[in-house]
């Protein structure tokens, strides 16, 4: 872990606070509700929770933008919410955290992708959803239409989490674009269209995800089975994330990569992934290498699993963890 110091990692980071990245995908509305369990319900054997705070953040790929404006990047999000109370909800959470929301359409009998989760302290008893998990019909031309629109940006990203945004004709357009601009392109993918991304620039699918695409056995730690599993997917370059494990990466130059991961505690892997994502996207964005994109982003994990819920992550956290791990090695 010595391809990036501390001085390079600043360095990156200062850039990134002035690079703008437009994020496609799957957006949603996170509602969080907390309280005490004192009692069991006589209804149901389940605890009665009396709910004290109640607050919203932004949910699957607006997790990512929200990422990325935390790191100082300004951020566009293309997607769609649904007329309701919920959609209105999500661009004031968005408008807070200073993301543009002029991508984000207002799809009509669709409704805004909801998560609320339950929680008694930290800890969760309950999630329940509301969603539309169709591919989107006549919307997503007119999302396509709505990339043209997106200006001045240094990456993209399509994040997938199968709720029917991106659809071929989505992920078709923001690759166009991508390639008509020479712009890096940042995906994570999930199943219903995970070979529909063929020349991006970072192809980033967790290993249980990885494995159930290919419907067989992986070997992330072999550079030549990495190597091969990049080409077979038309990539340039595969990051594949693996939990506690860290990450293996496999470059279109040929290099291997296997990076542990640095946390020190886990707490919460929520959201681990998005973070990685957005780091890598302003890395790249910010004139960086994948390599040096995927080594922060380890270390911006590390920092986000060590926090509860789904939370976003500083540069200044970033920095530290650098310089912590940086120490640590030279003390060995």
């Amino acid at each position: 872990m010595d391809r990036v110091d501390v001085l390079r990692a600043t360095e990156l980071l200062e850039r990134i606070a002035a690079v703008r990245v437009v994020v496609v995908g799957d957006l949603m509305l996170d509602v969080y509700l907390r309280g005490g369990a004192s009692r069991i319900s006589p209804e149901a054997p389940v605890p009665v929770v009396r709910v004290r705070d109640e607050w919203q953040a932004l949910g699957g790929a607006a997790n990512v933008a929200a990422n990325l404006a935390a790191l100082g990047v300004s951020t566009t999000l293309v997607g769609v919410v649904g007329d309701d109370r919920a959609g209105d909800a999500f661009r004031d959470v968005a408008a807070r955290e200073g993301i543009d929301v002029a991508g984000v359409m207002t799809a009509e009998g669709r409704p805004t992708t909801v998560k609320t989760r339950v929680l008694v302290g930290h800890q969760q008893v309950a999630r329940y959803d509301r969603e539309e998990e169709a591919d989107l019909g006549e919307a997503g031309e007119a999302l396509a239409d709505r990339l043209e629109e997106v200006a001045d940006v240094h990456a993209v990203v399509l994040e997938d989490y199968d709720k029917g945004v991106l659809v071929p004709g989505v992920i078709d357009a923001a690759l166009d674009l991508a390639r008509r601009r020479d712009l890096p392109v940042v995906v994570d993918p999930k199943a219903r269209h995970f070979f529909d991304y063929r020349g991006c620039t970072v192809f980033k699918p967790n290993q249980p995800e990885l494995a159930a695409a290919l419907r067989a056995e992986i070997q992330p730690d072999h550079p030549d089975w990495m190597d091969r599993t990049r080409k077979h997917l038309e990539c340039d370059n595969l990051l594949v994330t693996r939990g506690g494990e860290g990450m293996s990466l496999a470059t279109g130059t040929g290099e291997f990569l296997r990076i542990p991961a640095v946390a020190r505690s886990v707490y919460d892997v929520s959201g681990a992934g998005d973070t990685v994502t957005a780091v890598m996207a302003a890395t790249l964005a910010a004139g960086g290498s994948v390599a040096e994109g995927a080594i922060l982003a380890t270390h911006a994990a590390g920092v986000e699993v060590g926090k509860a819920g789904v939370v976003t992550v500083a540069p200044e956290e970033i920095i530290d963890s650098v310089r912590r791990h940086l120490d640590v090695g030279s003390s060995e």
